[in-house]
């Protein structure tokens, strides 16, 4: 049995900790990795969705998995609320990579101790910021806000950012981003 979840999730962190958009193809599973691709099919219509898991849940007996509002709309299961349905893992869609990372660029400091309160009060208020050096003339200490899955994620958490930061901008993170300086990964 599946369901679907909305309101008052919607625009919370999930559990893999991205924010959560129900207006997006992704759902809750127990146990899944997070990441993890999943084809649903709605047993009584044959209806087909293709989410990612990026939270846990459902919490109620007898329920396999929780899909988003988007997602529950495209195999009609809007209406009743809960269904039956099949799990398949598949891979992920070609165009988008399993193993990268996004963060918000909100500043570059040629102060490291300024960047380092920066980062702190992003990291309070957002879960997960870190520093990465830019070395040149000047050296600048750049604030990178989230560490998210997918460029979607990445480009919800902009817009968030976008309200007190006309500035900022969304970066791959690789490995030549340092290891958070003073902040734990998430």
């Amino acid at each position: 049995m599946a369901s679907w979840y909305g309101i008052p999730y919607h625009g919370r962190r999930a559990a893999d900790g991205e924010i959560y958009d129900m207006e997006t193809l992704v759902a809750a599973h127990r146990t899944m990795p997070f990441n993890t691709w999943l084809k649903v099919t709605n047993v009584a219509n044959e209806k087909v969705v293709n989410v990612r898991v990026i939270d846990r849940g459902p919490f109620v007996e007898g329920r396999i998995i929780d899909l988003s509002k988007a997602a529950a709309r495209r195999i009609d299961l809007l209406g009743p609320g809960t269904g039956r349905v099949r799990l398949e893992v598949i891979a992920a869609p070609s165009e988008i990579p399993s193993d990268d990372f996004y963060a918000v660029q909100v500043g570059a400091f040629t102060i490291r101790e300024n960047a380092e309160r920066a980062r702190l009060r992003y990291e309070q208020r957002y879960g997960f910021a870190q520093l990465s050096v830019r070395h040149g003339s000047p050296t600048r200490w750049c604030v990178l806000v989230g560490k998210e899955r997918s460029m979607e994620a990445a480009r919800k958490l902009s817009t968030l950012l976008n309200v007190e930061n006309k500035n900022v901008f969304i970066v791959r993170l690789d490995e030549t981003i340092p290891a958070p300086l003073g902040s734990t990964a998430p």
